[in-house]
């Protein structure tokens, strides 16, 4: 199918020349913006391939952010999206196509609890709560069902970096198809690095690798939420806190 020349590919052009390392596009309509609605596609099919194929083309990768809509997830998918932010809405077909098509998929699902624990107290618009409610139940119920899929062939269906322990956490104790501790650690780093570029650079404590560790005071592949109490912490092998050297 051609792709649209004009304004989204010029748009990428300008942002990355104004010095963007990374585009990022609202697939569709989401949960926090007002007066829209998670499934209603924002662009087309033709307009994101022509997104994706121009930041390629320059060297960027592209997020596909408020991905929630099952058509707007599958077209991002065939466009060549990098990422697809939230997923909410994805089917059995948007599920085959990233296996098939190594996208990275992001569940986010503790974004969930925050918004229906803080969202109002945070002054979020009582719309935006509501609709976390139903949308925030449906990406739950879909996320199992993806982690399945991702075992059943590891090297080529993956999950970009999940955004602070608590979310680690919470997708671990979500997955209910063994999706452990082990896992989410590598969905933050391991396959963090590797969906931003970085893959040999970062991600993995190697030889050559940048020396950017932090350490904690218990083991993590027994409780995640020790991550959150970090005590040693060395930026590009300089050290830059160390808890332990005080005891």
């Amino acid at each position: 199918m051609p792709t649209v020349p004009g304004l989204p590919a010029a748009k990428v052009r300008e942002v990355i020349k104004y010095g963007a390392d990374f585009i990022k596009i609202c697939a569709s309509g989401g949960v926090l913006s007002k007066g829209d609605q998670p499934g209603t596609p924002q662009y087309t099919l033709e307009e994101m391939t022509a997104i994706a194929e121009e930041a390629h083309k320059l060297g960027r990768k592209v997020a596909a952010h408020g991905a929630d809509g099952t058509q707007s997830i599958k077209d991002a998918i065939r466009a060549g999206i990098d990422s697809i932010e939230h997923s909410s809405l994805i089917d059995d077909e948007g599920i085959a196509l990233a296996k098939q098509r190594g996208t990275y998929l992001v569940f986010d699902i503790y974004n969930d609890d925050y918004i229906l624990q803080e969202g109002e107290k945070a002054g979020m618009l009582q719309e935006s709560v509501e609709k976390e409610k139903k949308i925030g139940r449906m990406q739950r119920e879909k996320f199992p069902q993806s982690v399945s899929s991702r075992r059943e062939d590891r090297l080529r269906h993956r999950f970009r970096r999940l955004s602070s322990r608590r979310q680690r956490e919470t997708i671990r104790q979500n997955g209910r198809v063994g999706h452990e501790a082990i896992d989410a650690i590598q969905a933050a780093t391991i396959s963090a690095a590797d969906l931003i570029g970085l893959s040999g650079k970062a991600g993995s404590l190697e030889s050559g690798y940048y020396a950017d560790i932090i350490a904690v005071d218990g083991n993590p592949l027994e409780t995640v939420p020790v991550l959150e109490k970090v005590k040693f912490v060395m930026k590009g092998g300089v050290v830059a806190r160390n808890d332990f050297a005080a005891k």
